[in-house]
């Protein structure tokens, strides 16, 4: 049975002859009936405090769930844009060697087209020097052959000169 500050204060004692001053018992009493009530007031004031860091220490473990749940997402998205970053990185990589070897072959292609346009320029110099040649030694023919004619005309010239100052009979 649980017994109150009330209680304290309306308990009644039956007089008896030889006995204990009743003056006294009801002062033990009253200071009795205080320090229960006191002690009744910080038990209820610690149980509340109790209960409030009861709820609070739920509401921190709450919190704790929820940080936890939280980095645990955190560490998953980390690790899938680290994974994203190296799909994406190994993809740049293989673009770009693909596009180095596209400019590679381009590049060769075209070292070959250069190199097949030198050639034909090279049968071209070749095919011209060679006309030219021929050209100019036909040109050498013609001067050598007029440089004859020359002569031979001066030489008739010569000899009509010289008939033409002989005397004719």
């Amino acid at each position: 049975m649980k017994i109150s500050p009330l209680d304290i204060q309306q308990q009644q004692f039956h007089k008896k002859l030889i006995g204990f001053d009743p003056r006294e018992v009801e002062v033990f009493l009253e200071l009795l009936k205080n320090e229960f009530e006191e002690m009744i007031k910080e038990n209820n004031a610690l149980k509340d405090e109790l209960r409030k860091m009861v709820a609070d220490l739920e509401d921190f473990k709450e919190k704790e769930q929820t940080l936890k749940e939280a980095m645990l997402t955190a560490q998953r998205i980390l690790e899938e844009i680290k994974t994203n970053a190296r799909k994406e990185a190994e993809l740049i990589v293989a673009e770009s060697q693909v596009r180095a070897q596209e400019l590679v072959n381009s590049a060769q292609l075209r070292s070959m087209e250069i190199m097949d346009e030198i050639k034909e320029l090279k049968r071209q110099k070749i095919q011209f020097e060679a006309n030219l040649r021929a050209l100019l030694e036909t040109h050498l023919k013609m001067i050598e052959t007029e440089k004859e004619r020359e002569e031979e005309l001066t030489a008739i010239e010569e000899k009509l000169k010289f008939f033409a100052k002989t005397p004719r009979s």
